[in-house]
């Protein structure tokens, strides 16, 4: 946590390929990510100041976005695919509504909403430069839900919940000491809350995944725990299932991120990437 991070970009695949963007960024010395397949990395030394890349013609034309390896894999993970309905519950600024796009590839209904409006605030104008036409963005207005029309009908529901943010602490050093006593404790009950709204709105064999850039038991594996306990509905994939997307490299990564019964947790230090942690729920009844 205490290095300097890398700037990584995920190639938007509806634009563009890994490729030919590398091909294009090579004045910026950018390789491929280890792990994910549309991923390329930027080594910046403690003292480099960032790149320009909001001003590369790829960024402009939607080829690219900023986003750290862990949080592609995590919209891997997932496994969103064309034709699905799937709903991104905590969208914010739309990172990973972008990411599951490209991965249903134009095809299917993506819902993006977060129960903050202001955090949607960029999402249109980065899915109109991405090329994603088949996203609708529902903007809570007062006390209506903007899912009420949904019951029992979503194939998958992503939650990248509200957390701490502790895996993220290379990228911003002082939210360490900006993170006040009882922190932890609230977000524990926004993610239990948001796990709740997510529960009606999956068919029988659809999925919830739970997302957090947190490395701490808390919000991961014990919430997850917690859930099921409450709703023995739902059951976790098995980890190395929901890692098969990596395909030559789940043998691989297996052996760099860390596993547990509820998931997957990723870290600066064992996969090179932001703290991450995945966990996919399937519901069988």
């Amino acid at each position: 946590m205490a290095s300097r991070a890398p700037l990584d970009l995920r190639v938007n695949t509806l634009k563009s390929n890994r490729d030919k963007v590398l091909r294009a960024l090579a004045h910026l010395h950018a390789k491929p990510t280890p792990w994910s397949a549309t991923g390329l990395r930027i080594e910046l030394s403690a003292d480099a100041r960032n790149p320009g890349i909001q001003a590369e013609e790829d960024f402009i034309k939607g080829a690219i976005e900023v986003q750290d390896e862990g949080s592609q894999l995590a919209a891997s993970f997932t496994a969103a695919k064309p034709g699905e309905q799937v709903i991104d519950l905590c969208a914010g600024a739309g990172g990973k509504t972008l990411a599951l796009a490209a991965l249903m590839q134009g095809k299917g209904r993506l819902i993006a909403t977060d129960r903050d409006k202001r955090q949607l605030a960029p999402i249109h104008e980065r899915l109109s430069r991405a090329g994603v036409h088949n996203a609708d963005v529902r903007t809570p207005k007062g006390e209506a839900d903007p899912l009420a029309d949904i019951r029992a009908s979503a194939d998958l529901v992503v939650i990248d919940a509200p957390c701490t943010g502790t895996g993220t602490w290379r990228r911003n050093p002082d939210a360490k000491w900006r993170m006040r006593p009882g922190a932890l404790e609230i977000r524990l009950r926004d993610q239990a809350e948001v796990l709740e709204r997510a529960v009606p709105l999956v068919k029988p064999g659809g999925r919830i995944a739970y997302i957090t850039c947190s490395v701490l038991a808390e919000e991961n594996g014990e919430q997850v725990r917690a859930f099921v306990e409450r709703h023995p509905e739902f059951t976790v994939q098995p980890p190395e299932q929901t890692a098969s997307v990596l395909w030559d490299k789940a043998e691989a990564f297996a052996e760099a991120a860390l596993q547990s019964p509820e998931g997957w947790l990723m870290t600066p230090r064992r996969t090179g990437t932001d703290g991450f942690f995945v966990s996919v729920l399937k519901k069988t009844g």
